[in-house]
Order: structure tokens, then C-alpha cells, then sequence
């Protein structure tokens, strides 16, 4: 009851918004084809009503398609109003750069700086800025793309390089990753774009696996390491899959033998999952100490 009624607050919320900007909007129109005194006193607050009402216009249009684009595809696919969906993201993060866009063309005319002319006289220069910030551009283009494909989730926990963790945020720049010692890891979206990335939500499951080394002189096999580990699962057997464990031989060299150990857990919990490495590594380094 509460859930539904803070979405109900959140959906007021957002319609009082629009209407607080409707009401301004006409009022800043009316003025501007009928003059108040105040106006012709003072120049400079005529601009500034100017100015507010182009933003507020362009805002309030923005935000009225985004309301109904928004409405449209929770209706549609039965979301919840205060589910963080990747496309719910994306159409915030448009509205987010379309807004600042106007900001800046307001504060233009503030100026007195038309914004055609003033970006026609500029071709130059804004090339110049584009080549500049190509990387930029490509990251806020890569991160759209991010967020309107399904490839990858809020709350969805992937491994890409070295790095591994739940996503917690995906921005025009940045994907920001929560990992195992509660670290905040935040990787450009051109990183994620170009790298491959394993995405254990999407199946459901989740890989917990450990390397290690051990001299070659005291003649281990995969199956003796095998046979020692499994007896340390205890309780945790449930939380493996079936046939979801094995230890493999990697390679060897001349003094040392490289093992893998997998583990196919059920599902992702952090807390058991940290508490399963640890009983792992303290068996391995009684392992390595016979």
C-alpha cells in the first residue's frame, strides 16, 4: 500500500511540475505582447522574462512528451512509475541534455546573441570543438546505446576485464560498477562498448572462480584437489549447481602446477559468495601447505 502510494505521489509530483511550468509559461507570454510598466523601467527584467520564457516553453514541451512516452511504455510493459528501466534511463538522460541545450540558447538571448547567426559564424570553431571532443561525443553516443538495448541492466552483474560487479548506474558517460569490497568502479561507455563482457544475470547464474599454484614436486591431480575442496562446501551444496563444480589442470611448468577452480552458483548473493571463497582459499592454503 505504501509502494503504491509513493508512486502515486511521485506521479502528482510530476504532473504539479508540469502545470507550475504551464501556468508560468502562459504568464511570461501574456507579458511578453503586453508589456508592463516594469518592463519599460527596466530593461534588463524584460530580458530575463524573455529568456525564462523560451526555456520554460521549450522545457515544458520536453517534459510533456516525456510524461506520455514514459506513461506509454510502463503501461505497455507493466512496469512500476519507480523502476529505474534502461529506456525509462535514456529518454531521462535526452531530456537531461535537451534541457541544458535550451538553458544555454536562453542564456544566449539574455546576451542579446542570436543562436543561428551565432553558430553559423562559428562553423569553424565548433569543428574544431567536435574533433576536440570526439571521445566525449562517442562515449554520450555509446552510453545511448547502452540504454536503449537490453544487453545490459540496471542491477545486472558483469565482468569485463579485471573488473567484476553489479551496475548501479549507467550515464551519458560512465558505467558504475558496485564489486565485491563495495568499491565504487567506473568505466567509460567507449571501455564497455569495445570489450567483451560477460553478463552473469542474463543467465541467471553466476561463476565464482579461483586459480592457483602449487609445486609440482608434491604430484597433486586435479582430482585429489577436486575430492579436498568438494569436502568444504558443506552447506553450500545447495547453493551450487548440480555438476557445477570442477577443477582443472591449466598448464604446467617446470616447477609449478596451475589449477582452476569453478564453481556454477544458482544465482548471485554477494554475502554467501564471499563467504564460499573464503572457506575456498583457506583450503587451498592448507592444500599448499601439506
Amino acid at each position: 500500500m505504501s509502494k503504491l502510494k509513493e508512486e502515486e505521489r511521485s506521479t502528482f509530483k510530476e504532473i504539479l511540475i508540469i502545470i507550475l511550468k504551464l501556468v508560468f509559461c502562459v504568464v511570461l507570454i501574456y507579458y511578453s505582447y503586453h508589456p508592463p510598466l516594469l518592463y519599460r523601467s527596466i530593461p534588463i527584467l524584460a530580458k530575463i522574462a524573455y529568456s525564462v520564457m523560451i526555456f520554460l516553453s521549450a522545457s515544458l514541451s520536453i517534459s510533456i512528451i516525456r510524461y506520455f512516452i514514459i506513461s506509454i511504455y510502463i503501461s505497455k510493459n507493466k512496469l512500476k512509475n519507480r523502476v529505474k528501466d534502461n529506456f525509462i534511463l535514456g529518454i531521462n538522460q535526452i531530456v537531461s541534455v535537451l534541457n541544458t541545450v535550451f538553458i544555454v540558447i536562453a542564456f544566449m538571448y539574455l546576451l542579446g546573441i542570436n543562436p543561428i547567426k551565432f553558430l553559423t559564424s562559428i562553423t569553424i570553431v565548433a569543428a574544431a570543438i567536435a574533433l576536440l571532443s570526439k571521445e566525449y561525443i562517442a562515449n554520450m553516443i555509446n552510453g545511448l546505446i547502452i540504454m536503449f538495448a537490453d544487453k545490459l541492466s540496471l542491477g545486472d552483474h558483469i565482468k569485463i576485464g579485471n573488473e567484476e560487479g553489479k551496475i548501479v548506474d549507467i550515464t551519458l558517460l560512465n558505467v558504475i560498477l558496485q564489486n565485491e569490497d563495495n568499491d565504487m568502479v567506473v568505466i567509460p561507455n567507449s571501455v564497455i562498448f569495445n570489450s567483451i563482457i560477460i553478463n552473469q544475470s542474463k543467465q541467471n547464474i553466476k561463476k565464482l572462480t579461483v586459480e592457483f599454484e602449487v609445486d609440482v614436486a608434491k604430484k597433486f591431480t586435479a582430482e585429489f584437489v577436486e575430492r579436498e575442496l568438494e569436502s568444504v562446501l558443506g552447506d553450500y551444496k545447495g547453493f551450487v549447481l548440480d555438476e557445477g563444480f570442477s577443477v582443472k589442470t591449466i598448464f604446467i611448468k617446470k616447477d609449478l602446477v596451475h589449477f582452476k577452480v569453478q564453481l556454477i552458483l544458482k544465482h548471485y548473493d554477494k554475502v554467501r559468495e564471499k563467504q564460499l571463497r573464503r572457506l575456498l582459499y583457506t583450503k587451498i592454503l592448507q592444500i599448499v601447505g601439506q
